[in-house]
């Protein structure tokens, strides 16, 4: 039976590498194209990146009940679809989502079956990260406060993987992912 796994964590956790590494290794691993309601930018197409909405068509996907998970970024709506995630699932095709903490909790709440994975590093590792790309200890105290807040937000989560190493982290995650 397939499934929806959702990768979630704080700045930092090398969830790009990870999720990059995942659809290396498992090519039958489906990403969903998330939607919105802002406007297209020039040279974007309909379906790839993104697919668009108009406010009445994305308010109708609200009252529908069709979004999984939602969020207003710079006065604009993202989200991801029920019925894409629903579409692939029933092609047989586990699905993979990155979403940061707040939309996987909502996500969550909607698609209870979803497996959600909250990726981090230890925290000696993640405060060396943030040592090494913030400019100000006031900019690495902001960075782990949030990490924190975002940590603390993950309560939701099925399991916590331990992002030290890249590599092992990816090891765990299919594994979990072929024990089902």
């Amino acid at each position: 039976m397939s499934k929806l796994y959702v990768l979630s964590g704080p700045s930092g956790a090398g969830l790009g590498e990870i999720v990059t590494a995942l659809f290396a290794r498992r090519p039958a691993l489906c990403a969903v194209t998330p939607v919105t309601a802002r406007k297209m930018k020039a040279g974007e197409v309909d379906g790839v990146g993104f697919y668009f909405y108009d406010l009445e068509g994305w308010n109708a996907l609200k009252e529908s009940g069709d979004l999984l998970e939602a969020t207003e970024f710079a006065g604009n709506d993202y989200g991801t679809s029920r019925k894409l995630v629903n579409a692939a699932l029933a092609q047989g095709r586990d699905v993979l989502l990155n979403l940061p903490v707040e939309r996987a909790a909502q996500l969550k709440a909607n698609m209870p079956e979803a497996v959600c994975l909250y990726v981090e590093p230890s925290a000696a590792v993640l405060k060396a990260r943030y040592e090494a790309i913030s400019r100000s200890r006031f900019e690495l105290s902001v960075r782990l406060e949030q990490a924190e807040k975002e940590r603390a937000l993950s309560a939701f989560c099925d399991k916590r993987i331990c992002s030290d190493d890249a590599d092992k982290a990816v090891e765990e995650i299919l594994g979990d992912m072929e024990n089902g």
